[in-house]
């Protein structure tokens, strides 16, 4: 799979379409993976070899210890069979379609230098007759649900696609799909070829924007991947305009209750998030472009963090409670049944009829844990037989408020590690 990224990339296209600065306020920001997206790699690695073997082209099995699953291999399938139906309906039309993998497509005619890899290209004919392209993009995540209706990396696929190809079958009408299997989503949008080139010429100049830097920042849904995201002005005027909002009335209540004594008579009221509003650092140097902020202003923000994140996990938890467990109808919203896993209902009868038929190989050996042997021995056996050959290495660094009991970390003498924002401990336990 290409590993290359155009700098207006079709996948963080949403995010330059509404947030034109963004593509190059994230450029000094390193981009970092993670194990999703290196699980989602080699998800898509396999797609690629599963439609290579139908296509009899010379690929070799992707091979992974820490990703292969049995659901990655079901998920892929869903791929899989999704893609070949499409082909193979184009067959029956009376074509012989044209099948594009990991296919590396242009739109810099739209956006500059803009190019992306499509998952799967299919042109050939619809049921009526016309030039069919269809487009169709594999996604392994489970967190967010996407749609394809007018989705912006799948239009840039589409118009690159048109611009190669849509002269071979004189292409009339453009289809694309999302097949998401984890949270059971096969989406399909559709438009004309002319709609298609149509929307590339409105968003060319914004395209130019982006690829300038120029414009202004307007944060939204699309900031979720966003490598400047931490620091970026507009997302932290935002969240702290939303927190004073939601917490006007707390804040509210204890000015109230600040300002009348046990007596009832007036005292100072006590300083709020109400009435001690955020003020910008403006003496600190700053070297970065002028939408980020300093280290300095973004320590001020660390101590509301915890609170407007803790005020939010318990809104959802209450109205999720609300709407499962008593029906209670959330505007928006509906409740659906998640993913989930075969199992056997009868794990002895299973065995015994797997044995009857040969398979003996039926169970894996593993290692007992350090904790199940000190358990198993008693911590005086366990230190006497095996205390030589066990070690504790260094935990994970984390930025806590100075009042927490551990000891500050020399990090001159320490090895680089990711570091982690953790809230107050207060009240947490020491897992020593």
């Amino acid at each position: 799979m290409p590993d290359v990224h155009a700098l207006l990339s079709a996948s963080s296209s949403k995010r330059w379409l509404h947030c034109t600065p963004s593509v190059r306020l994230e450029e000094g920001f390193p981009n970092e993976s993670s194990v999703y997206a290196a699980e989602g790699t080699f998800a898509h690695s396999l797609c690629e070899f599963k439609l290579g073997k139908y296509l009899h082209h010379r690929v070799t099995r992707p091979q992974s210890d820490e990703f292969y699953s049995e659901e990655i291999d079901q998920i892929t399938d869903v791929y899989y069979e999704f893609a070949v139906g499409v082909i193979e309906s184009m067959k029956r039309n009376g074509c012989e379609p044209l099948v594009l993998v990991e296919e590396r497509v242009d739109y810099s005619h739209i956006a500059p230098s803009g190019f992306g890899t499509a998952d799967l290209l299919v042109l050939g004919r619809d049921e009526d007759g016309r030039g069919l392209l269809h487009v169709i993009d594999f996604k392994a995540g489970k967190g967010v649900y996407v749609d394809c209706d007018h989705n912006s990396q799948m239009m840039l696929y589409a118009i690159g696609a048109l611009h190669g190809y849509g002269f071979i079958y004189d292409v009339q009408t453009v289809r694309m799909t999302i097949v998401q299997p984890r949270l059971d989503n096969v989406s399909t949008f559709e438009m004309t070829a002319d709609e298609l080139k149509a929307w590339g010429e409105s968003i060319k100049p914004i395209a130019k924007m982006a690829f300038e830097g120029k414009g202004e920042q307007h944060p939204g849904d699309w900031c979720r991947f966003c490598r400047a995201k931490p620091v970026c002005r507009a997302c932290a005027e935002e969240a702290m305009a939303l927190a004073r909002d939601e917490f006007l009335d707390l804040d509210a209540a204890l000015a109230a209750e600040g300002a009348e004594g046990a007596d009832g008579a007036d005292t100072q009221v006590a300083e709020t998030d109400l009435t001690a509003p955020y003020k910008a650092d403006t003496d600190t140097p700053v070297f970065k472009q002028p939408g980020l902020i300093p280290m300095s202003e973004l320590s001020a923000i660390l101590p509301t963090l915890n609170r407007i994140s803790s005020w939010i996990d318990s809104v959802f938890a209450y109205v999720s409670s609300e709407a499962i467990n008593h029906a209670v109808p959330v505007p928006g919203y509906k409740i659906v049944e998640g993913r989930s896993k075969r199992v056997f209902t009868d794990t002895k009868a299973v065995v015994d009829t797997a044995i009857q038929n040969g398979y003996t190989d039926l169970y894996k050996q593993q290692l007992i844990t350090l904790t199940e042997f000190e358990k198993l021995m008693g911590k005086k056996k366990f230190n006497e037989l095996l205390g030589e050959y066990v070690a504790k290495p260094p935990g994970k660094l984390a930025l806590v408020p100075l009042d927490d009991p551990r000891p500050p970390v020399d990090l001159a003498n320490t090895p680089d590690q990711e570091f982690s924002v953790l809230p107050d401990p207060a009240g947490t336990e020491d897992e020593g």
